[in-house]
């Protein structure tokens, strides 16, 4: 036992990839295709999409909420989860990575759960709301520009349902939260972000250090 995470040495880390989870081959496809893309680093860890699909799972999820999609790893791996009658919305920007992804989301069968909107999260997550569909999603999953945390936070934290998870990625964002000197925006978007979640009453939280750091909130 130890009181503390264990530093993810490169011995270490190659223990998990053969041990720690289990990828599909279709995800495996879509990360190394994504690899070869400019942006590359805003991909999933696998580890932390095998842990998406896990707690859909557990959580019986029918209705998932996603704001970043990038090439479609994180909506597969939950959608691949889902039973029949599971349906996703996902939020992006980049209509030529969203080609990508359903592409793969159609090679997968599950095309058909997943309704993608293309514009900014904040109008698509406001306009869910307009239509009176607070509390209807089960999970949320938030791996966007940072600057914005706070307000995607907060409007999925209306549209999950009492008991509802949402999961924000990127929560350590490669250590410089914990490096007061580092002033860059986006460092003190996440770092106020994690603030403030630790300090919300609405919700029960962890921050765990998967992949760059991802945190769950789950709805009281």
């Amino acid at each position: 036992m130890t009181p503390r995470t264990l530093a993810m040495t490169d011995l270490l880390q190659g223990y998990l990839q053969q041990v720690g989870f289990r990828e599909p081959e279709i995800l495996r496809r879509v990360r190394e295709e994504t690899l070869r893309l400019p942006g590359a680093n805003m991909l999933l860890a696998p580890e932390q999409g095998q842990f998406l699909a896990l707690l859909a799972r557990l959580l019986r999820v029918g209705r998932y909420l996603e704001v970043g999609t990038f090439t479609g790893y994180s909506a597969l791996a939950v959608a691949l989860s889902l039973g029949a009658g599971g349906r996703i919305v996902t939020c992006d920007l980049d209509p030529d990575t969203t080609r990508i992804a359903q592409r793969y989301w159609q090679e997968a069968g599950v095309a058909d759960r997943i309704r993608s909107v293309l514009g900014p999260a904040l109008l698509t997550l406001d306009a869910i709301l307009a239509e009176g569909r607070g509390g209807e999603f089960d999970m949320a999953f938030i791996d966007a520009d940072k600057e914005n945390l706070i307000a995607y936070y907060e409007r999925c934290l209306t549209l999950v349902r009492p008991g509802g998870v949402i999961l924000v990625d990127n929560t350590l964002w490669g250590g410089s939260v914990a490096d007061p000197s580092d002033r860059d925006p986006s460092t003190e978007a996440v770092r106020a972000f994690n603030a403030a979640v630790n300090a919300d009453a609405r919700v029960d939280m962890v921050l765990l250090p998967i992949g760059d750091g991802l945190t769950l909130a789950a709805r009281r």
